[in-house]
């Protein structure tokens, strides 16, 4: 999830956990902290693109290991105030602030290895975008309403702000579950093979879904809207090139994206190099994740990430009107 609604996520529940406590100016300061603390991992250089995006959100976002932590955190935030809280008083707050921040990014679509050290499995339900206003506003207007108003009626509006947002969570997982039956009942009509699909929503929304569809040596696109909820879906198929993964077989670096992306991946030849991207996270032929693994007989030693198109935000605004 992106970074301003992880801050506000954990600024927020500090400030419901700790009450009137402490100022509220550090319960937020202190729970914006451990809400952002797990993203710190970003600045760490594992060696080549591929193992930077499959090792981001692992041991920093592991539920065990933030647990273990927290007790130290609050010993050391209640003697940096030393303002008669004890660090127990702290403990919940800080707990709670570090925790939520992988479980939200756990209802993205990207993959948290929340799990470690027990299992290294990335786990995504997929049901919001990475950023979505709907989502961040409620805890914005919540936490800003609390400065404003103070005492009881601000921590007051910060609850409501929760209350909301994770409200609103709880509607995009009800969403995709619809969007899934719906697609489903679609393919079936067409024909189409429906064992391997993913559903996730598209930029800034919980009302249209793209939709993508394995199907052997191909992939189709499609989109579906809650407004129009029966229209047949228009599937694009492309090709995925699979047999180029047969004589990368045994690469650390194919294989781990195709692990990561749980199978949903595509490969492509391209500027002299075999290319694979990661089909969850972008659309068309361009995708926010996509690497050069260079060649059978030359294999990229430090695969690099390959650049992507994005278009104007306008552009994206209009593409998802008229899926609407």
């Amino acid at each position: 999830m992106d970074s301003v609604s992880q801050l506000l996520l954990g600024a927020s529940v500090s400030v419901a956990v700790m009450g009137r406590r402490v100022p509220l100016w550090q319960a937020a300061a202190v729970g914006a902290a451990c809400g952002t603390l797990p993203d710190l991992d970003v600045f760490i250089d594992h060696g080549d693109a591929i193992r930077n995006m499959t090792l981001h959100r692992t041991e920093s976002h592991a539920l065990l290991w933030l647990t273990l932590a927290s007790p130290l955190l609050a010993w050391l935030i209640a003697g940096l105030f030393r303002r008669g809280v004890r660090w127990q008083q702290w403990w919940l707050a800080i707990w709670l602030a570090l925790i939520t921040h992988p479980l939200l990014d756990l209802m993205t679509v990207y993959g948290t290895q929340l799990g470690l050290p027990l299992t290294d499995h990335p786990f995504a339900v997929g049901s919001i975008y990475i950023v979505d206003p709907l989502y961040t506003l409620p805890l914005l207007i919540g936490l800003a309403a609390a400065f404003w108003r103070g005492g009881a009626g601000g921590l007051r509006w910060n609850r409501a702000g929760l209350a909301l947002s994770t409200l609103y969570l709880g509607w995009s997982m009800a969403i995709q579950g619809v969007a899934g039956w719906q697609i489903a009942q679609s393919l079936a009509q067409q024909r189409m093979p429906d064992d391997k699909v993913l559903v996730t929503p598209t930029a800034f929304n919980t009302l249209v879904w793209r939709t993508v569809i394995i199907d052997g040596d191909r992939y189709g696109e499609a989109y579906w809207s809650l407004l129009s909820p029966r229209r047949p879906l228009q599937i694009s198929w492309h090709a995925r090139h699979t047999a180029l993964f047969a004589p990368l077989k045994g690469s650390w670096h194919a294989e781990r994206v195709a692990w990561f992306s749980h199978g949903f991946y595509a490969l492509r030849e391209q500027a002299g190099q075999i290319t694979i991207a990661d089909l969850r996270m972008g659309e068309g032929e361009n995708y926010t994740f996509t690497f050069g693994l260079g060649t059978p007989q030359a294999p990229a030693a430090h695969p690099e990430r390959l650049p992507s198109t994005r278009p104007a935000l306008g552009q994206s605004f209009k593409a998802i009107w008229e899926r609407l």
